[in-house]
């Protein structure tokens, strides 16, 4: 409450000056200087009329200008608990969030309000760890929240279709593809073509712990899906290049002679690539305690064509030792 009464009382019942009303008051000069001279305006004296309280003196000296409304204070909406539904189900969103606030508060902040509300809100909650990410380096997949309506164009039928996202971690550049389900035949063929999109391959691929690419997740160690992982493995044409120099030119001889424990070789007598000749039979002879088996008409890549058949010898070796 402004100090009106009492500058009164000393301007006109003490005769102070406006300075020594000021420090009385601990006002600034300023402000006794505007009362006194609103005062006057009003024709207000001292002592006061009876029954003329604070409230009556400010209205006085400040009368409300015609016309003018209070300002609307509107209704916080509650963001704690906006932000608890939001990572609580995945297809709510601030937008819906709004709408439910707007009816129940018909004249409450309108959208752009909200989300500005939220945001500034949600940053003094959560502590942010800033990731730099180096060019080429990550490319961060998923599949993007619920699945998306697509029209066919002559029949106009609907089907529901999964979202692929791909973005590089650098650039934030985006790749997104639609597919008719999510599974693993689908997630390999996103890979290809965003790949294909980005004219390259990244150094990491980053899948969000989704079911597709994770058999079991953890957050250090987590167990990635076969198929998943063969892709991941393939090599690129320099890679497959520097792999051919590597083990064509490299001398194992003096490593294989030093094996000091039982050791089988499993080698397809049509492998035109490693040649049987060539290769394991020279290997056998300089292994001490060594064996080859011989899988006839089996070409390159046994570990994908007769896995079944390797496991069995592998568990023959072990029970004969």
């Amino acid at each position: 409450m402004r100090k009106i009464k009492e500058v009164l009382r000393l301007r006109f019942d003490l005769r102070l000056t406006q300075d020594q009303i000021a420090r009385s008051c601990n006002i600034a000069q300023p402000t006794v200087h505007r009362y006194l001279e609103r005062a006057a305006a009003a024709g207000l004296g001292w002592p006061l009329p009876p029954g003329c309280d604070d409230r009556q003196v400010e209205k006085l000296l400040f009368p409300t200008t015609p016309g003018w409304e209070p300002r609307t204070v509107r209704p916080i909406p509650d963001l704690a608990a906006i932000h608890e539904q939001l990572q609580a189900n995945k297809h709510v969103t601030l937008q819906l969030l709004w709408e439910e606030y707007r009816e129940n508060q018909p004249g409450g902040y309108s959208y752009s309000r909200f989300c500005e509300l939220y945001e500034s809100w949600r940053r003094q909650q959560n502590v942010v760890l800033r990731q730099e990410h180096r060019a080429g380096e990550k490319m961060f997949v998923d599949w993007a929240g619920a699945t998306i309506p697509v029209f066919e164009r002559d029949t106009g039928e609907c089907q529901a279709a999964c979202l692929f996202v791909a973005v590089l971690g650098a650039s934030s550049y985006t790749f997104a593809y639609a597919t008719p389900s999510q599974e693993m035949p689908h997630w390999i063929d996103c890979h290809v073509r965003a790949f294909d999109f980005f004219s390259g391959t990244p150094k990491l691929v980053i899948p969000d712990n989704t079911r597709t690419a994770v058999d079991r997740a953890c957050r250090y160690e987590p167990d990635l899906n076969r198929t998943y992982h063969e892709m991941a493995m393939q090599a690129s044409l320099k890679g497959a290049h520097d792999s051919v120099i590597a083990f064509s030119e490299t001398d194992f001889r003096p490593d294989l002679a030093k094996f000091d424990v039982p050791t089988l070789f499993i080698h397809g007598d049509d492998d035109s690539l490693v040649p049987l000749d060539a290769s394991a039979r020279k290997a056998v002879a300089l292994v001490p305690d060594a064996s080859l088996i011989v899988y006839e008409g089996a070409s390159h890549g046994l570990n994908f064509t007769h896995e079944d058949r390797i496991d069995a010898d592998l568990l023959k070796l072990l029970e004969a030792r």
